[in-house]
């Protein structure tokens, strides 16, 4: 599947400035120095402000951590940091990060668009409505929410299996539809950097 539309949300300066916010902390993480967000007046405007970004580290193209924030609520420069450490250390599903993998490491930083909500009623209705290769989604229901960033579509390019697994992502049953359920897309930009294939 042809990769997603990416939208600037930041510019090439300022993502190139990103990779290296994240790259700094991930740096000083792996050896043992403290991860101090940077300074405001230090960075560029843009990057002030808050955003919803995701961070993803591949190590010899191997995934090896993925976290997001989905609150908006610290400025982006801040939020890249802390997310790459959290990928490294805290991702349950994987391993934690070592000094040896550095050399192999890729970053990749998924900025996220504003969402918009998108008017269904039930599966067949969300399915139709979403744009293959294009949209990220995130669903919400009660406290249960679940969300998969546009690359998802190069694993899951049928629509109905996308979205069975973000229903098994957000601890729903596949094919239910709760009460008061919401489901909004987003785009995203991607930002890449590493010595490790992607």
């Amino acid at each position: 599947m042809a990769p997603s539309p990416s939208p600037e949300l930041v510019s090439t300066a300022d993502g190139e400035h990103l990779l290296d916010l994240a790259e700094a902390a991930l740096d000083a993480a792996l050896t043992g120095r403290r991860v101090r967000p940077p300074g405001l007046a230090t960075v560029p405007p843009a990057l002030r402000d808050p955003g919803d970004a995701f961070v993803t580290l591949h190590v010899a193209g191997a995934l090896n951590g993925c976290i997001g924030s989905l609150d908006g609520d610290e400025p982006l420069a801040h939020a890249v940091g802390r997310l790459a450490v959290a990928a490294a250390f805290h991702d349950p599903r994987l391993p934690a990060l070592r000094p040896v993998d550095r050399a192999e490491l890729s970053v990749e930083i998924s900025l996220l668009s504003p969402r918009s909500p998108i008017d269904a009623s039930g599966h067949d209705e969300l399915a139709a409505r979403l744009r293959p290769g294009r949209d990220g989604v995130v669903v919400q229901a009660g406290h249960r929410r679940g969300l998969f960033l546009p690359d998802v579509w190069e694993q899951l390019p049928h629509p109905i299996d996308f979205l069975a697994h973000l229903w098994r992502k957000a601890g729903l049953r596949p094919g239910s539809w709760p009460s008061g359920l919401q489901a909004a897309r987003f785009a995203t930009q991607r930002l890449e950097r590493g010595n490790g294939p992607l």
